[in-house]
């Protein structure tokens, strides 16, 4: 049996990369309307925001100076109840150097770091646990995204071999990704949790598609964490559009305390991560 971890933490991961207006219009871009969404998915329960970036055309980019100001937007708004993680998924326009160089400029509390990006060949792996290592004395959260179960092979082979600094990083599995139409089930999970992969102590889920909901409540049940928002889905669980990112914070919140799970606040989360 799968030990349940308490509290589970709820990132809300609000606008993504290629979304625009036109897929919703409630879609937050700016400082503004990134502060004002992390206000209101605090209140719905969320304890952590996931954000992406974009230039003056609306085009992804990866910027210290825009993510310095969405940082300090969101710490005018609500302080330091919401945990800001920056995006450093390069969306086929950044190499590993370059996505490197925004994190040092930019020095987030917390990042997201896609192990097929920036470990694309085996020449990329000392670069990689150089800025491990330099995260680690930086204080600086990672959390590495798998898109599939294979991948967490991968990443133990790297932590058997002392490439990973931590006893144990936090890890984002993906579901729905690179499935037909990029939708999600439940099942997608098993896989990952299969008794031939590593375990993780830390981990989370997110999902595309209209059955994200059901997809990170299980997770929740087997003692992950969960994240949900508009960069992978815009329905709720009884299929209609959300008004909100945070409307999608409610859904899963109300869920999770229905089951008889306790929400982790900022405080619980860093906590968390500094047992790791």
């Amino acid at each position: 049996m799968i030990e349940v971890e308490r509290p589970t933490a709820i990132c809300v991961a609000p606008n993504g990369g290629k979304l625009t207006k036109a897929d919703h219009p409630s879609l937050p871009l700016g400082p503004a309307d990134l502060a004002r969404t992390a206000q209101e998915c605090l209140d719905a329960g969320a304890c952590l925001i996931h954000v992406h970036v974009r230039n003056q055309d609306g085009r992804h980019v990866l910027d210290a100076t825009a993510y310095r100001d969405v940082i300090d937007a969101i710490g005018r708004a609500i302080g330091d109840q919401m945990i800001v993680q920056i995006t450093s998924e390069s969306l086929g326009r950044y190499t590993p150097q370059e996505q490197i160089a925004v994190i040092k400029d930019t020095r987030p509390e917390a990042v997201s770091l896609a192990l097929r990006e920036f470990v694309p060949t085996k020449a990329h792996e000392p670069e990689f646990a150089s800025f491990l290592s330099w995260l680690q004395t930086e204080a600086i959260v990672p959390q590495i995204i798998l898109y599939d179960a294979d991948e967490t092979l991968r990443l133990d082979e790297y932590q058997r071999r002392g490439l990973v600094p931590w006893n144990q990083v936090p890890v984002l599995f993906v579901l729905g990704r690179y499935t037909a139409a990029q939708r999600s089930d439940p099942v997608d999970l098993l896989p990952f949790l299969n008794a031939s992969k590593p375990r993780f102590a830390h981990w989370s889920v997110c999902a595309f598609g209209e059955r994200e909901a059901a997809c990170v409540t299980a997770a929740a049940l087997l003692g992950g964490h969960v994240r949900v928002g508009f960069e992978n889905n815009r329905q709720l669980a009884d299929g209609r559009m959300a008004k909100s990112n945070a409307e999608l914070v409610v859904g899963v919140s109300s869920s999770l305390l229905g089951l008889g799970l306790r929400r982790a606040e900022a405080g619980d989360l860093r906590h968390a991560w500094q047992e790791l």
